[in-house]
């Protein structure tokens, strides 16, 4: 692990406290060490962490190393994810969420194929946003684990990495997955597409069970712009969750999917603001003047911010005449 000597006076200082059996102590003289920010400090941060008799000192120990890159450092946060205490595994994963090297990827990896879900799950989620291309292998394994808070973890480093050869597999997660946070995940992770392939796991989506899978395909077919996807997203203006309805009415202005005019004209009389807001914004990019009258009307809406969308609108239309 670490070697414990040191030249540092304030540490040598701490030492005492660092050893006192009474816990409380024990975790503010951690606190005033890692305020030192001296490399020397780590192995007592390390040993707390990893053989200190209190929950709460191993759970100090992990956020406060959350900062530090070493090898020993990370190696020792992932140990910690096999904690008997599930207040310290937390911690450790969230302090190994916050690390930004390649290099510390590399040490939690092997850990994305550990044998308790809960590790393989912490592991990928502190993988994702580091980006390591090493990790697309494990992910993509990952997508098939029985445990679906793991799949779901995978789903996420495969998006941040944006691995179009997973795209298949990612696909079939969002039509076929038994688990709703599973199938959004995959549904939102479908949008580093590049062609339209993905669109026939879309429209799937766009007619899963539950909503929230709903809302997720329609605002990934906004972010694609594939104009072949305008009248799928027609038929989702008329969802029976307006959440889902708002996100076709933003997906239909950036298409700018011209045929949805009166439609979205319509629902500019719906009773939830938001997706009146929504339905003004989206008659301002599609550009089409027939929309103005309605509009016009609109200035005089009950809400702010839906007043203010009209406006919006209103002068993109105006410009777009000249």
């Amino acid at each position: 692990m670490f070697d414990q000597t040191t030249d540092n006076a304030d540490i040598i200082e701490l030492q005492p406290r660092l050893q006192s059996t009474d816990a409380g102590v024990r975790r503010i003289a951690l606190i005033e060490l890692a305020d030192l920010e001296d490399p020397d400090g780590l192995p007592w941060l390390v040993q707390a962490l990893l053989y200190d008799a209190d929950t709460d000192v191993r759970c100090e120990a992990a956020r406060l190393l959350e900062a530090w890159e070493e090898q020993q450092v990370v190696q020792a946060l992932c140990i910690a994810l096999t904690d008997h205490s599930e207040k310290v595994r937390e911690q450790a994963a969230q302090s190994l969420s916050q690390l930004k090297t390649p290099a510390a990827g590399r040490v939690i990896l092997p850990w994305a194929i550990h044998s308790e879900a809960s590790v393989r799950r912490r592991a990928l989620r502190a993988l994702r946003e580091l980006r390591l291309p090493e990790s697309a292998d494990a992910a993509t394994n990952a997508l098939t684990d029985n445990d679906e808070s793991v799949r779901r973890e995978a789903v996420g480093v495969l998006g941040w990495l944006k691995h179009e050869a997973a795209l298949p597999a990612l696909a079939k997660l969002a039509s076929v997955d038994p688990h709703l946070d599973v199938r959004r995940a995959a549904t939102g992770a479908l949008g580093l597409a590049t062609n339209a392939e993905v669109l026939p796991a879309l429209y799937t989506a766009l007619q899963d069970t539950e909503w929230q899978v709903r809302e997720e395909a329609a605002n990934t077919l906004g972010k694609l712009r594939f104009e072949e996807s305008g009248n799928a997203l027609m038929s989702a203006l008329a969802d029976h969750y307006w959440q889902v309805r708002l996100q076709a009415a933003r997906a239909l202005g950036k298409l700018r999917f011209i045929t949805a005019t009166d439609a979205l004209i319509e629902t500019l009389n719906h009773s939830i603001s938001n997706l009146r807001k929504e339905a003004a914004l989206a008659l301002g990019e599609l550009g089409n003047q027939n929309a103005l009258p309605a509009l016009l009307q609109a200035e005089n809406d009950s809400d702010p911010e839906v007043r203010k969308a009209v406006r919006i609108a209103i002068a993109q239309l105006e410009r777009q005449a000249f």
